[in-house]
């Protein structure tokens, strides 16, 4: 029997009378699950904040942040969710132990939860603004946004990832209060991180690796070392704008058989001559770094003094050499 895939993004096909992940028709509006699990709303007291959308304006209460989810769908994430909860409660070495397949699958509910929200924040935006003007995603997000929903049916369709990994997720040290639930997000490029108990994820969902790569010297120094809470969100800030600067968008063969769906991540080519990133932009790199240095009051003129580069807590600026998080006096 023939797999049956859903891409929602053909239509933009989002409603809460349709199962997000496999398109099955819903019978009530109680079949849904949480964005968030709820072991970490309740656990981090989650569930009246509110998150910030895309749009920087509307904040919606992470217990009101659901999916529309058929029983199977739901009863896969609840077993996803037992799976990892362990691994996280136990930290850093057993979240390294933690297939990258499962971590994506459980990063990318995530992800694409908050993208569906804010989708559905557009369609209703536009269509209050004009009834007969039909909302238009961009090619480009059509077609990044329907490969990422994709690999998230992995979850519940035999999907096999070929050579090389669609995505890059590295796993640090992190010195940080077992109270603490560091999530940020950046839906358009799927950037993911998140900083909690004794460790710390960082990851691009959809770049074929080529993030991982770039940064991989600054990884290799990192190496087991216990980062400040500081050090890891400046790492954060390099995934993020390297990410950015790709130039090229991700590329994939997918091949769907009676049995399986095989996707196979095309190698990136990284060239002198037809280089795979943009320049990279030092007093650019400062103000995204401004932001994610904000809890401890770093502005970007703090940051960066033309021509010189921007500081840094992970390299020493002339010897280029790792700086131990020991060394660093700056509040947890």
């Amino acid at each position: 029997m023939p797999i049956s895939l859903f891409n929602p993004f053909e239509t933009l096909h989002l409603d809460a009378a349709t199962c997000f992940l496999t398109g099955a028709d819903l019978l009530s509006a109680d079949e849904q699950i949480g964005v968030f699990p709820d072991w970490i709303l309740e656990r981090f007291s989650l569930r009246e904040k509110k998150m910030r959308m895309m749009d920087q304006v509307t904040g919606i209460r992470y217990d009101d942040l659901k999916l529309p989810a058929s029983g199977d769908v739901k009863t896969a994430f609840e077993n996803l969710d037992a799976e990892i909860k362990k691994a996280f409660d136990k930290g850093y070495e057993e979240v390294k132990k933690i297939p990258e397949e499962r971590l994506f699958l459980w990063m990318a509910r995530l992800v694409y939860g908050v993208v569906y929200h804010d989708l559905c924040l557009e369609i209703e935006r536009a269509t209050k603004k004009d009834k007969e003007k039909e909302f238009r995603l961009s090619t480009l997000l059509k077609e990044r946004f329907g490969k990422f929903h994709l690999m998230l049916q992995s979850l519940m369709v035999p999907i096999e990832f070929k050579g090389l990994k669609p995505w890059t997720i590295r796993i640090v040290r992190l010195k940080y209060s077992k109270d603490t639930f560091n999530y940020k997000d950046e839906p358009t490029n799927l950037n993911f991180s998140l900083g909690m108990n004794d460790f710390g994820i960082v990851a691009c969902l959809q770049d074929n690796g080529a993030v991982g790569k770039n940064q991989q010297d600054i990884i290799d120094k990192i190496s087991d070392k216990i980062l400040h809470p500081i050090q890891f969100e400046e790492l954060c800030a390099r995934f993020l704008y390297a990410n950015y600067l790709i130039k090229r968008r991700a590329q994939h063969t997918i091949q769907q058989m009676d049995e399986k769906v095989v996707i196979e991540s095309v190698p990136v080519i990284d060239t002198p001559e037809n280089p795979l990133f943009a320049r990279w932009d030092d007093n650019m790199f400062a103000q995204v770094l401004a932001g994610y240095w904000e809890p401890w009051g770093l502005i970007k003129s703090d940051i960066i003094t033309l021509p010189d580069a921007p500081i840094s807590f992970l390299e020493n600026d002339y010897t280029h050499e790792f700086i131990e998080p020991e060394s660093i006096t700056l509040p947890f």
